[in-house]
């Protein structure tokens, strides 16, 4: 991040531009709209701009720029044709540490404009950190597109609420709540229709209502994060997270699914790697119980899907005999993500008319897979967490009746930019893997299936 994103309040704050044309105009126009009031120097200066001027109180210079223009001022801009002039604001400001933008010049500014999308109080910026203004304007307009004219009453009213409602609900966590049920329920669509003071009594009635410990009541999430790709996250799962105070996720949880949550939530890596736990799963389950029981909203964010080989079962069960409300949000199980990225359909009908999903990691003290019953023409075969017990997966897949040219593939951090793909036979593929540097998580995928592959990928990656 280049820039950093500020709402800055300039109301009665004297501002300076340089020039006196259209593109001055334009700008001091943003200015004036904030409540600046309006320096302009330039030897020119069009009507337009000189009445924007004298509306905000502030002055008219009609001749060239002086370095003393900068007295007093908080920002100033330059938007002339003029290169020794935009340099020479540049370097004053710069010397007296007062932000300075030269229009259509990055190197010359240490502040820029964002496009901003308007629904006063309720602001959008948008910034392509100078790179592209053009590409700026256009994600703009595709916003203004989904956001309603009326959402910036809906700001309005909530603020004069505020006060009454920090008043009834001193806890910050408690309040949030309380808006966030607020904008899901009928109140926003009744601002939106028009009918503000059937909303404003509906907003009166629930700040009257507001039961603290009900609100402070804390809950659980457990989220599918999906195999990696952020935009296979599901729209209900990253408004959970998005409600989340607590944050709890392991190594699968790609760094893009992670950063879709709050800024202000506490992340708390719970990751675990064979033999190699950060935290126990019992730790995880009582950490869980911790941190609703302070009456916080706790995500437990879990790659792919938590109730496939996710041990979501074992979190819920410790979660439930605390009596703490919880919900769970299915992800895109990997065998279905992965499948998918690599071009390789899990069911076919000239293939395979059944899937089979299958942990390759297991108790030390767990039963013994049925290697015989895995052993089924038609079916695919997914072995989630398989890496380490490859050879030993194939063997006894052969050893039990499975031709030696059954087609097989492994995917390496698959619906990610780093997926790696590797196709062989369930006789080649071990000793195929053991010649790369595979890097965890992995998903075997064995079956006649496989042989789609070089036909069906789309998506690029490492192939083998």
């Amino acid at each position: 991040m280049e820039f950093l994103p500020v709402s800055w309040r300039l109301t009665d704050q004297p501002a300076l531009v340089v020039g006196g044309g259209d593109i001055a105009l334009r700008k001091a126009s943003l200015l004036a709209r904030a409540g600046a009031r309006l320096r302009v120097v330039a030897p020119q200066v069009n009507a337009e701009l000189q009445t924007l001027v004298a509306d905000s109180g502030g002055e008219c210079c009609c001749r060239e720029y002086r370095s003393s223009d900068l007295d007093g001022v908080v920002l100033a801009i330059g938007a002339t044709d003029d290169n020794a002039t935009n340099e020479q604001l540049h370097h004053d400001a710069v010397s007296r540490q007062i932000p300075v933008n030269v229009v259509d010049n990055p190197p010359l500014c240490t502040f820029i404009f964002p496009a901003i999308v308007d629904r006063s109080p309720l602001l959008i910026s948008i910034s392509s950190g100078g790179a592209s203004p053009v590409l700026a304007r256009w994600v703009r307009s595709r916003i203004e597109t989904l956001l309603p004219a009326r959402l910036g009453e809906v700001a309005a009213l909530m603020g004069r609420y505020r006060k009454q409602l920090a008043e009834k609900l001193p806890e910050f966590g408690a309040r949030r709540t309380f808006w966030e049920g607020l904008l899901e329920g009928t109140f926003m669509e009744r601002v939106l229709a028009g009918r503000g003071e059937q909303a404003e009594a509906q907003l009166a009635d629930a700040v009257a209502q507001a039961d603290r410990a009900t609100l402070a009541r804390g809950e659980v999430f457990l989220v599918g994060a999906g195999p990696g790709d952020a935009d296979l996250m599901t729209f209900r799962g990253l408004r959970l997270l998005q409600k989340a105070d607590v944050v709890l996720y392991d190594r699968l949880v790609s760094p893009g699914v992670l950063e879709l949550a709050r800024r202000d939530a506490e992340k708390v890596y719970v990751g675990k790697r064979r033999d190699k736990h950060t935290l126990p799963q019992d730790n995880i389950n009582d950490l869980l119980v911790h941190y609703a029981s302070q009456g916080l909203k706790v995500c437990r964010l879990k790659g792919g899907d938590p109730f496939i080989f996710g041990r979501g079962g074992e979190e819920i069960e410790k979660i439930a005999a605390a009596g703490i409300d919880f919900q769970v949000v299915p992800g895109i199980t990997a065998a279905s993500g992965c499948a998918a990225y690599a071009g390789i359909p899990l069911t076919h009908r000239d293939h395979a008319w059944s899937v089979r999903f299958v942990t390759g990691h297991r108790k030390a003290d767990g039963d013994a897979l049925s290697w015989a019953d895995l052993v089924c023409p038609g079916e695919t075969l997914v072995f989630y967490m398989g890496l380490v017990g490859l050879a030993e997966i194939c063997a006894q897949l052969q050893a039990h009746g499975m031709r030696a040219d059954m087609p097989a593939a492994l995917v390496s951090r698959g619906t990610t930019a780093e997926q790696q793909v590797i196709t062989g036979t369930v006789s080649t593929l071990a000793d195929q893997v053991a010649e790369q540097h595979i890097h965890a998580p992995t998903l075997i995928i064995i079956g006649d299936v496989v042989t789609l592959h070089p036909r069906y990928r789309w998506f690029e990656g490492g192939d083998q």
